[in-house]
């Protein structure tokens, strides 16, 4: 049977973000791991994260709520898969609560925070369901958002 369909790689599914922060892999860490902390960086503004929760272990479950300039919120469950104390969180919209799959999953997300001297090299690495999901992301400005949230991370946590 042949088919016009390729297959996608992995890396065709992947968008990565990487910087030094100025601070230490622990405080990098408890930003994405402390609801309260997680609220005052998450959200690129002027767009504010208005809940964040988290059962921060393997098969916990999250809820962050995205509230736009006009008020209008945008709520994101996921699940935690992998998380290892101040070095690697892994969590994916793929299953919401307790194991309990997601109508339309859209990413898997690898955090790595590495120490670099007293600094950090935090690496977001996001792996997509196909091709098309991680155009979308690219296309909702990924690079841009994540990169301003990864600015507003960094002023965070030299405060802490």
């Amino acid at each position: 049977m042949s088919t016009d369909v390729q297959p996608s790689t992995v890396a065709e599914r992947e968008l990565v973000l990487t910087r030094i922060i100025d601070a230490s892999p622990e405080k990098v860490y408890r930003a994405w791991t402390e609801p309260e902390l997680l609220k005052q960086w998450f959200a690129p503004l002027p767009w504010a994260t208005s809940v964040a929760e988290g059962d921060v272990r393997p098969g916990g479950s999250s809820l962050i709520v995205m509230r736009d300039p006009d008020g209008n919120e945008y709520p994101s469950r996921g699940t935690y898969l992998e998380v290892v104390k101040n070095k690697r969180l892994v969590f994916t919209d793929a299953f919401v609560n307790a194991w309990e799959p997601s109508e339309k999953p859209f990413m898997t997300v690898i955090l790595t925070f590495e120490n670099e001297g007293g600094k950090t090299k935090y690496t977001a690495l996001v792996r997509h369901w196909s091709v098309a999901d991680r155009e979308q992301h690219e296309k909702m400005g990924f690079h841009e958002g994540w990169g301003q949230c990864a600015d507003q991370l960094e002023d965070l946590v030299k405060r802490l």
